[in-house]
């Protein structure tokens, strides 16, 4: 739980823009479990629908993105990914090389999905690009191994004890380091 006095907001980040795509009902699930928290108020980012062009992402991110205020008042991300060829996708990379003091002094988690490795080699590529942008990633994630067969009969996730348990633990994690780094900010700029 927070110890600030408002919630944390937390950016969920649909990293996929494929057409069919998983990354929506997946990140759909997981705002739906994370608004059960108090602690956070959650913010979904489909980046399917905000237009990042490839030619307009100059050295040290661009304040002129459509999304560029989501992120700067986020306190904490979680970013949706599946594993393309063992990698992310290339929206999500422009995605984040758009920001960059977006994504300065704050935690991001991951909940990945894929075919055999549940989308870990990407989250593993995406803490080395975050690294570099001096946030901080989280150890908990959730990881899906072939969500495609956890459909109910309305085509949402179904989840089971062990996917909300890693789902409850990445929340709980962001929440800690969430509070801790905003309470940092708030004192001393990053940087300075």
């Amino acid at each position: 739980m927070t110890t600030q006095e408002s919630p944390l907001t937390l950016a969920v980040l649909v990293g996929s823009v494929r057409r069919p795509r998983m990354g929506r009902m997946i990140a759909d699930w997981f705002v739906d479990h994370a608004g059960r928290r108090d602690d956070l108020r959650t913010d979904l980012v489909d980046l399917a629908e905000v237009p990042l062009p490839l030619a307009d992402t100059p050295p040290g991110g661009n304040p002129a993105s459509p999304i560029a205020a989501r992120l700067d008042a986020a306190d904490a991300f979680v970013v949706v990914t599946p594993e393309y060829n063992h990698s992310f996708p290339a929206a999500l990379k422009n995605a984040i090389d758009w920001h960059h003091r977006e994504w300065v002094a704050k935690p991001v988690g991951f909940v990945s999905y894929g075919a055999g490795s549940g989308g870990i080699r990407a989250v593993e590529q995406l803490r080395l690009v975050f690294a570099e942008l001096h946030a901080t990633t989280t150890r908990s994630g959730v990881v899906l191994t072939a969500p495609w067969d956890r459909l109910d009969r309305q085509g949402r996730l179904a989840a089971d004890g062990p996917l909300e348990r890693a789902a409850d633990a990445t929340l709980d994690e962001l929440s800690w380091w969430g509070d801790a780094l905003r309470a940092a900010r708030e004192r001393r700029p990053y940087g300075q």
